[in-house]
């Protein structure tokens, strides 16, 4: 069985209007962190992911679980973690039981620019979504965001 034109149509038109939220939010996200901490949203959001970690057991992330988190390839990932690092808000460390691995932990330097950049990322988050609402076709998607249930990081 194959979907009719309209049922493919309003798909698409569904995926445009996703797309077309995320990316207004995403660049209004950007555009507040760059201005006020000189961090991007990727950043933002790696630190914010590692700083989630504990010592507990499964606590730490591997670069693959932390790729997923901040939906970037490993590669990618990986040269992000490199430029923090560089800039002192990450550090790397060999796993204590398998000298195989490599965690990384946000620095005290990291902790304090991520606190510092919290309020600003929730701030733009809500003035984005604001704004989106008012255009009749994001409505709905901003409806959705604004009730969805916590996901854990």
């Amino acid at each position: 069985m194959t979907a009719t034109a309209p049922a493919l149509t309003a798909l698409a038109q569904g995926w445009c209007a996703l797309s077309l939220l995320h990316g207004r939010i995403e660049a209004h996200i950007e555009r507040a962190l760059q201005s006020r901490h000189d961090l991007s949203v990727r950043e933002y959001s790696l630190l914010d992911v590692l700083s989630r970690q504990h010592d507990g057991e499964g606590g730490h992330l591997q670069m693959k679980q932390v790729a997923d988190a901040v939906v970037l390839s490993q590669s990618a990932t990986t040269r992000l973690v490199t430029r923090l690092e560089d800039r002192g808000l990450l550090m790397r460390y060999l796993c204590p039981t398998d000298r195989r691995g490599i965690y990384t932990n946000v620095s005290d330097q990291g902790l304090q620019l991520l606190a510092e950049a919290r309020p600003t990322n929730e701030t733009a988050l809500r003035e984005a979504l604001a704004e989106a609402a008012q255009d009749e076709r994001l409505a709905p998607l901003v409806r959705a965001v604004e009730g969805a249930p916590v996901l854990a990081a």
